[in-house]
């Protein structure tokens, strides 16, 4: 039986005698650093977990885990408890095939955070985005940076198609302080993803957001780093917000938009497409060539813009 469906029998009752519950705040080169009450503590995975038979990652950040401890600040995760959502890219497994390549556990929101100028917007980008947060069903928010580089008309007309569409959209500026607090409200008390393209101000939004983030994060990152691992790290920040919330850092999200989603299951992905599905005359439609084409009527129509439509066609056509 899986560690992670441990009935309740005296044997299991046993079993789980002397764990503490945490969170997995860290995780590099096969060592977990698990909050839990009793503070940080370090810990490998028990061997049985790791000889089950797993098409995914075993133990991820964000992950609700068991452990035990085996030494002064030192412990094994014994069980790692059933994930409420995640976030997860494809990556190459074994002999040709694919295996889930699982990012962060747990997530409660993501949001991608892209500029009105200065980089330009980019919608191919954040359609990709909102494609994998769609196949992972969770929620977004887009955040607007750099509001006060732009008018408020030209803000809003650039990110209209995605509020029409049901996406909540934070116009935000770091140098007038708009949309601070209504970001800073988003991020208490969750566990986040803040992603988007190099240059928005991801960086400097969050540390306005939260001062002295860059103090904390550098107090964790010590404190959790051993000098021993050199490879990628990826963990959870905390926040100093009310109800707490922590912010998910780790190299994969800046490439999860190269997650290679079948294609019969894109259509899905784009919300305003939905209403159309399965109305078109040919069963499996691309909604590229087909004719009586639900989804095609419907552009035609104003009731899905054309932009965002071309969009879902360069995706379904890998460009």
């Amino acid at each position: 039986m899986s560690a992670k469906a441990d009935v309740d029998t005296p044997a299991a009752a046993e079993r789980r005698a002397g764990r503490l519950a945490g969170t997995v705040l860290r995780a590099q080169s096969g060592f977990f650093w698990v909050q839990t009450a009793e503070g940080l503590i370090e810990c490998k995975l028990r061997g049985r977990l790791k000889r089950e038979r797993q098409n995914t990652d075993i133990a991820v950040i964000g992950d609700e885990v068991e452990i035990s401890l085996v030494g002064p600040g030192e412990g094994a995760v014994e069980a790692v408890l059933p994930r409420r959502s995640k976030l997860a890219r494809k990556a190459a497994g074994p002999r040709g095939a694919y295996k889930e390549d699982l990012l962060v556990a747990n997530v409660d929101q993501v949001l991608l955070v892209f500029a009105c100028a200065a980089p330009a917007f980019t919608p191919r980008m954040l359609d990709r985005y909102l494609v994998i947060c769609e196949h992972s069903e969770l929620e977004v928010t887009i955040v607007a940076t750099k509001a006060d580089l732009v008018s408020p008309e030209e803000a809003r007309a650039t990110f209209a198609p995605y509020e029409r569409v049901g996406y909540p959209v934070i116009y935000a500026s770091t140098h007038t302080g708009q949309g601070v607090d209504a970001v800073r409200e988003r991020l208490a008390g969750k566990i986040s993803v803040v992603t988007g393209k190099s240059g928005v101000g991801k960086s400097s939004l969050l540390n306005l957001v939260v001062p002295g983030l860059n103090l904390a994060t550098g107090a964790v990152s010590q404190l959790l780093n051993k000098g021993r691992h050199t490879t990628t790290v990826a963990e959870l920040i905390p926040l100093d917000l009310p109800g707490g919330g922590y912010v998910a850092d780790t190299p994969g999200i800046r490439e999860i938009g190269l997650w290679n989603l079948p294609p019969e299951e894109l259509d899905w992905c784009f919300r305003e497409l939905r209403p159309f599905l399965g109305q078109c005359y040919f069963a499996g439609c691309t909604h590229i060539h087909e004719p009586d084409c639900a989804v095609r009527g419907a552009v035609v129509s104003g009731a899905v813009d054309p932009a965002r439509y071309d969009s879902y066609v360069k995706l379904r056509l890998g460009e």
